[in-house]
């Protein structure tokens, strides 16, 4: 009998309907209009996938071998999606750009790519967070609820904090944060099974609130105990504004959200090399993706680093998913593959999400009694690993602990980066950034309920030349500019109190002294892995353990950060531009201000400065003249240009902005 060689086997492999393990079954266009000035065309419609439970590629999913299986044995979800790509096929860059979205917020339906759509890129977002409510506008996931083999429900333990509320208000919602599905139904509606506390502060007396006197009801229109609802509590003597609020109870029918890896891992691998799906539809980029590139800020981020982390940057035929990854201003993973997850949460007490790694580079995490372990491990065992951008300003370290990445969980040393990832680090930055200008801001009641004046210092800039360098780091091989962030061993990075930071005291302005968000080292019970933050929590609240201790950015005599990129407003300042804010009222009153950065102008002029007290020099002290401050601002884009973080035609745009401005006028 004659056999095939094993080329020709290979070959005919290639040519057999796919075998796949996890894919996606059936794509639908339900949407066509034109984008960007007719250019580009706008496709959004929803793709379904199956998976196969017992396959190793998913084995680390939580919970989906106890979700219910189709005919050919594999469990089914679907996403939408949102495709922007060039409307003649022939201008098509041949890179793909994945917007990861932001709690179902995909930038592609918020903001025009100009650079993007210029260079002829294609633009993809799909839903990946399966607890979000579909409404328009948003990317959603539809997952299954994972039950026992018998059918019956599976139960566990889930907390709720609640604060910040309207005060004399009887009815307050258990909806997941930031817009999320009440998916973790109680077993019962009997309160004597649950247990509602409240406290003055988070280190204040715990205090139960009798079951007689609440119920899981909606008050809003019957007074208590109101109508039965299991998204919602009742207090029969309403609620205080200024204290906070948290429930204990047993959930049932957990979702299995940690598809949404496996699906955005499917979904770009379908984009970038199906020609079809199985009834045939055509892939609108069949054959003119050869690089693929993932972004995502804060939360969105924090799903890349996941996505890296559990080995989903591999798709079912050994080929990596993304080339590059920006994660941007993310500094935990995504609470999201474990039994009655909220992806949603924001580093608040209690609330998973910093347990797992959280470094590049091999470090052996002695404080939490871990082995050595980085990001990549499970990416460079199958040599997927793709080309890392990390960036990140002054705020990540201050609210979202981001200080364990860079120097470890005892922050004794700088953790080395891998070949494969550059950082660039902001100072003196709000999360995300603030909104630019060169405006002499007074100071005065901030926004969001802080006490110090919003931070305008701009990182859009950066991340413009970043985004670019990115680009044709992947698709060049050009290396991007170095990596520029503050580190131990030249003493930038210290304890949060003022006199390690080197901190001005400056009259009638808070201190940064215990602001930073705590790092407790929580207990969920034996069946969670925090290293993977995978699994099942049985604890809660969890037990605290101890805590990690945290750095800082160190600052210089006028309360500005050392170490990092040096932005046009750090170079050239019109204050002190700090990555944490005070909260102005409320149950965290006198602490960090979420995430928040704030800004201490300094004073115009000399004598007005004497006159405060301020030890940091005057505007007109530093400048002189308003040209000499447009000279500062073009001193400072010059060097930026030079560094390669800084675009031309945006270095020319903030002189321009710099001259027009009021500044020493």
């Amino acid at each position: 009998m004659h056999f095939p060689s094993p080329c020709l086997l290979s070959a005919l492999v290639l040519l057999l309907p796919s075998q796949v393990i996890a894919r996606v079954t059936r794509m639908v266009v339900e949407t066509r209009t034109p984008a960007s000035e007719a250019r580009y065309l706008k496709l959004t419609g929803r793709c379904w996938g199956e998976l196969d439970p017992d396959h190793a590629l998913n084995g680390i999913i939580n919970d989906l071998r106890l979700a219910p299986r189709n005919a050919h044995g594999k469990v089914e979800y679907s996403a939408t999606f949102t495709l922007l790509l060039p409307a003649d096929p022939a201008k098509m860059s041949g890179l793909l750009l994945y917007e990861v979205p932001n709690r179902g917020n995909s930038p592609l339906n918020a903001r025009t790519f100009a650079d993007d759509t210029t260079a002829g890129h294609a633009l993809l977002s799909s839903g990946w967070q399966g607890d979000l409510v579909p409404r328009p506008g948003i990317e959603t996931l539809t997952v299954p609820v994972a039950r026992n083999a018998d059918g019956s429900s599976l139960e566990g333990p889930v907390l709720a904090r609640l604060s910040n509320l309207a005060a004399g208000g009887h009815t307050a919602s258990l909806t997941s944060g930031f817009a999320g599905l009440a998916y973790q139904r109680p077993t019962t509606l009997d309160t004597s099974k649950a247990l509602l506390t409240r406290q003055a502060s988070d280190d204040g007396q715990v205090v139960a609130i009798p079951s007689a006197d609440w119920a899981f009801a909606d008050c809003s229109e019957t007074p208590f105990p109101g109508r039965a609802d299991p998204t919602k509590i009742c207090l029969k003597g309403g609620f205080s504004a200024d204290v906070l609020y948290q429930v204990v109870y047993t959930a049932k029918d957990p979702l299995v959200l940690g598809i949404g890896l496996a699906a955005t891992r499917d979904i770009v691998s379908f984009f970038r090399h199906a020609r079809h799906d199985d009834d045939g539809t055509p892939n609108p980029l069949a054959a003119r993706i050869r690089h693929a590139i993932g972004s995502g800020t804060s939360q969105s981020g924090n799903f890349v680093k996941t996505m890296i982390h559990l080995g989903f940057n591999q798709d079912e035929d050994g080929r990596r998913v993304w080339d590059g990854v920006n994660a941007n201003i993310a500094a935990r993973l995504t609470p999201l593959n474990f039994r009655f997850a909220i992806p949603g949460g924001a580093a608040g007490l209690f609330e998973p999400g910093s347990e797992g790694v959280l470094w590049w580079g091999p470090y052996k995490d002695e404080v939490r009694h871990r082995k050595t372990a980085s990001l990549l491990d499970r990416c460079r065992a199958t040599r997927s690993c793709p080309k890392i951008m990390e960036t990140f300003g002054s705020a990540e370290f201050w609210g979202l602990r981001m200080a364990p990445g860079l120097a470890g969980t005892d922050g004794a040393a700088d953790i080395p980066l891998p070949a494969e990832v550059r950082r660039y680090y902001f100072p003196g930055v709000t999360h995300g950034g603030g909104g630019g200008g060169f405006r002499i801001l007074e100071a005065g009641p901030a926004a969001r309920n802080c006490l110090l004046p919003e931070n305008p210092n701009s990182t859009a800039e950066v991340m413009r030349a970043l985004r670019k360098a990115l680009i044709e780091w992947v698709v060049k091989g050009d290396p991007p500019p170095p990596s520029v962030y503050p580190r131990v061993d030249r003493g930038e990075l210290v304890p949060p109190v003022h006199q390690a930071m080197g901190f001005p005291v400056i009259p009638g302005v808070p201190l940064p002294d215990n602001l930073a968000n705590g790092f407790p080292i929580y207990d969920f019970g034996p069946g969670f892995r925090d290293a993977d933050l995978s699994g099942v929590i049985s604890v809660q609240p969890p037990v605290v353990r101890g805590t990690v201790p945290m750095v800082v950015p160190r600052t210089d005599a006028d309360g500005n950060e050392v170490g990092g990129v040096p932005l046009v407003l750090n170079q050239a300042p019109l204050g002190s531009y700090l990555g944490w804010n005070v909260t102005a009222s409320g149950y965290q009153k006198g602490r960090g201000c979420g995430f928040s950065g704030g800004l201490i102008p300094f004073a115009r002029t000399k004598a007005e400065r004497l006159e405060r007290g301020d030890p940091r020099l005057s505007i007109e002290e530093r400048y002189g003249t308003h040209e000499g401050y447009v000279a500062g601002v073009r001193a400072a884009a010059r060097r930026l240009v030079e560094m390669h973080l800084l675009l031309d035609e945006d270095a020319r745009r903030l002189v321009r902005e710099a001259d027009a401005s009021q500044v020493l006028r």
